[in-house]
């Protein structure tokens, strides 16, 4: 079957390739679920690996199969599977189980193993291809109605992590009850953490580098929350007028963003980081000022890679109240499809292209 791969530490070496077929069988004692995949989502987590910035091939490899924000339909299950049937709707989890604890947990996505196993980016082949077969466990299922927006639910699961991280967190002060949020970076997780974010009633504010009208500016203010331009409004300024900021969402992947980010958060509040930044940066800062702000007003900041079972469900519900609340809204972050597998260099100029894409999909099959 045909796969879209790339060598990793190599730029630009994504390509076409066969590999063997899946089947169902390939796990053993009964327990495969073999799905055809139907979209692949495409992000700046997929460039950066066809850069070569990094990835790890699986053992006893020299490619990587690239893909992790999937979505499929059930072909044939093993004989042990009872979660899943043929026809099933499902969406793959890209964090793969390791050896600690939390692995026992169900949350490999707060692993402490020194190595990372995750579909398309780290040690096991992602879903850019025609079929692949997984363990029932590292599934969750999509209602049928959701079929035309599931390959969104795994970017949304990311959102869910932070957040409900958030709201984890402030159990320590028994009612918390957030009423303004900032996104930084108006991209597909940023304004997906709009989408969170305003269906769990808070006044959103989201931070982009563009001015005003454009399609995300667009999509912001369809949410009903407020869109402002990095370029003519600065964080403290906007701070200053409509914060302070309860809880603040960073997608940007600017890591001095951070710092500022920090130094406006609210009393009590919390600062989501969800980003990879690469790079070596370096900023001035002033310390003490928000070492101070942080001790004094209880403020918290978190870590947050990934997502975990419960965190892809949590998805998969907001999702389907998004559509109810908000229709028309997500089908509209899918800017640009592409046609088959075969067309992966489209794909990719369109994910490098000025403009940018808000999200660009892979529409790998039909169904039967």
């Amino acid at each position: 079957m045909k796969a879209v791969a790339v060598f990793p530490s190599k730029a630009n070496s994504a390509h076409l390739r066969d590999i063997p077929a899946s089947a169902v069988n390939d796990i053993p004692g009964g327990r495969g679920v073999l799905v055809k995949v139907l979209r692949v989502g495409l992000c700046g987590t997929d460039r950066e690996i066809d850069a070569g910035d990094y990835g790890t091939t699986p053992p006893g490899s020299d490619f990587l199969v690239l893909g992790h924000e999937n979505f499929g339909i059930v072909q044939e299950v093993g004989s042990q599977v009872t979660q899943f049937a043929t026809g099933d709707y499902v969406v793959a989890l890209v964090r793969y189980p390791g050896s600690s604890w939390y692995d026992d947990l169900g949350m490999p996505d707060m692993f402490t193993d020194s190595q990372y196993h995750e579909h398309g980016i780290s040690l096991l082949h992602g879903f850019l291809t025609e079929y692949y077969v997984d363990l029932p466990e590292q599934m969750a299922k999509v209602p049928a109605g959701l079929r035309d927006i599931g390959v969104l639910v795994e970017p949304l699961s990311v959102v869910e992590k932070g957040v409900n991280q958030a709201y984890e967190i402030q159990r320590r002060i028994r009612v918390w009850r957030p009423k303004v949020a900032a996104v930084l970076g108006a991209g597909p997780i940023g304004l997906l953490a709009a989408l969170s974010l305003r269906l769990r009633g808070l006044d959103v504010l989201v931070f982009g580098l563009e001015e005003l009208p454009h399609l995300n500016s667009d999509l912001v203010l369809d949410l009903g929350g407020r869109y402002l331009s990095t370029a003519s409004t600065s964080l403290a300024d906007a701070a200053k007028e409509l914060g302070p900021f309860d809880l603040t969402f960073e997608a940007t992947g600017y890591s001095p963003l951070v710092f500022e980010a920090m130094d406006v958060l609210g009393k009590n509040g919390v600062l989501i980081l969800a980003s990879v930044t690469s790079g070596n940066r370096t900023v001035e800062v002033p310390a003490d000022a928000i070492n101070m702000g942080f001790v004094l007003g209880n403020k918290v900041v978190v870590g947050s890679v990934n997502a975990n079972r419960l965190d892809y469900e949590a998805a998969v519900r907001d999702l389907a109240v998004a559509e109810a609340r908000f229709p028309g809204w997500l089908p509209c972050i899918i800017t640009h499809r592409v046609e088959a597998l075969g067309k992966y260099q489209q794909a990719f100029e369109i994910l490098t292209g000025n403009p940018r894409p808000i999200k660009v999909v892979f529409e790998v099959a039909q169904e039967d």
